[in-house]
């Protein structure tokens, strides 16, 4: 069975069908904006599930490592940039809409908004710390940097996926809503407390 897993993952079909599952959440956001289909607010309905894209993405990522270690199967490491990749962009439409639809892309009033708002702060954050990541994630830039630095830059995914919780957290405080950002925060505990646990018992 992991064989045939295995295969499946290493077909050259493998990508573009991931490429066109990512595309997914955004065409359906697309098509429900353009159908009226976002509740009695489209504007925050888009802001957040673009928001919430990038959590999953961001997420996913992570789970790559350990899904690869623990069922075997070596070939999902190829699949681990397109979803980094991907979240950046939910990531990056997630900062645009928020930008466009509630600040009207007045430069001046998003960065008093960020300066005044510790959750936008945090979102901004994130954002920022991922651009880098994104703008490396191609082979030529591993040889100009050289693996080693590459590698201990991508290890900022951490930091993002921690700092992007604080985010979402801190968004749903105001609503005291804390049922999904606890799931993410369980998810998250479970995929850095496994990297924690390898790097104990490797040494």
């Amino acid at each position: 069975m992991r064989s045939i897993v295995q295969g499946a993952l290493l077909n050259g079909a493998a990508k573009p069908l991931l490429f066109l599952a990512c595309l997914l959440p955004l065409a359906w956001l697309v098509y429900a904006a353009a159908t009226n289909q976002l509740g009695a607010n489209p504007a925050e309905a888009l802001i957040r599930r673009l928001g919430d894209w990038t959590l999953r993405g961001l997420w996913l990522t992570l789970a790559i490592t350990p899904l690869r270690e623990l069922a075997g199967l070596a070939a999902l490491a190829r699949f681990r940039r397109m979803l980094g990749v991907f979240s950046f962009v939910y990531a990056s439409l997630h900062l645009l809409a928020y930008g466009w639809l509630d600040m009207g892309l007045e430069v001046g009033d998003i960065a008093a908004d960020i300066a005044k708002r510790p959750f936008i702060l945090m979102g901004f954050t994130a954002w920022a710390l991922m651009l880098p990541l994104a703008a490396t994630s191609f082979n030529r830039a591993i040889k100009a940097l050289s693996a080693r630095r590459w590698q201990a830059l991508h290890k900022t995914v951490y930091a993002v996926s921690v700092i992007a919780l604080l985010h979402f957290i801190w968004m749903r405080a105001g609503k005291h809503n804390f049922a999904e950002p606890a799931v993410y925060g369980v998810i998250l505990a479970a995929l850095l407390g496994w990297r924690v646990y390898r790097r104990i018992t490797r040494k």
